[in-house]
């Protein structure tokens, strides 16, 4: 490893482990349809039709683009959404596999450039099994291989955590505030999936806390009644109005 930086070798590795879970999950897809929302989730994506409340707008959207592969053979839809499960779902170890490695450098408290031969064994290690046990989790490998939501939910979070932990690495750069936006940005685009996605905005709250303000259990408390605030304010306040207004 004395010739690759870390940076390298947690690019390489996360990229490996994306195939990993990109061919478990191709390799065991539904061939058609799970007994459950999935029949109506494929149809509705294919066909550009109305999901059952509060509907996943860019699920179908991203489903019907999708089912542009199935060349016109209605045999092969149910597939090709299944598919693009099992492509958001290995998306979603790649982007835990980042995170893991991130959170672990922390955990050290080193940087990029400070990381020993053997801290860099031991942090893609953790980030290594941490990721590949997601993987071959029951409740995830199941939702990878059917045409529901939840993987394309479950990358979204994966993806929203990795931001703020791209941002916590350039919080000190004078442009750090463009992933603040991006993050803004696929939270919005989430909702368009499934309302689960918004659990990812106590993470992305807590992080840039521990980056801007000094620990104090006072300060922590405050994050926490400000994150559940935002919390409210997003589902109490904000979803039910632009419900009534295009609902």
């Amino acid at each position: 490893m004395k010739n690759w930086s870390f940076k390298k070798w947690n690019t390489i590795l996360g990229w490996v482990v994306f195939i990993i879970a990109l061919i478990t999950y191709t390799s065991t897809i539904e061939h058609s349809l799970s007994f459950w929302d999935c029949g109506e989730y494929i149809s509705s994506a294919v066909k550009l039709e109305v999901t059952h409340a509060p509907g996943a707008a860019l699920f179908q959207i991203v489903g019907a683009v999708a089912s542009i592969f199935a060349m016109g053979n209605v045999e092969n839809y149910a597939v090709v959404i299944n598919t693009m499960s099992a492509v958001f779902s290995a998306f979603t170890i790649l982007f835990l596999f980042w995170t893991i490695t991130h959170f672990v450098r922390r955990l050290l408290n080193k940087d990029f450039d400070e990381i020993t031969k053997h801290q860099e064994i031991s942090i893609l290690f953790a980030g290594a099994v941490g990721a590949l046990c997601f993987t071959f989790s029951d409740t995830f490998w199941f939702s990878a291989v059917e045409g529901e939501v939840y993987a394309m939910a479950s990358m979204f979070i994966a993806l929203l955590v990795w931001l703020i932990t791209k941002w916590e690495n350039e919080y000190q750069a004078s442009d750090n505030e463009r992933w603040i936006i991006l993050i803004f940005f696929i939270i919005g685009l989430s909702v368009g999936v499934h309302m689960m996605c918004m659990l990812a905005i106590p993470a992305v709250c807590l992080v840039y806390y521990a980056r801007n303000y000094t620990f104090t259990w006072k300060n922590f408390i405050w994050a926490n009644l400000i994150t559940l605030g935002i919390l409210i304010i997003v589902f109490k306040i904000i979803f039910p109005v632009i419900m009534t207004m295009f609902g």
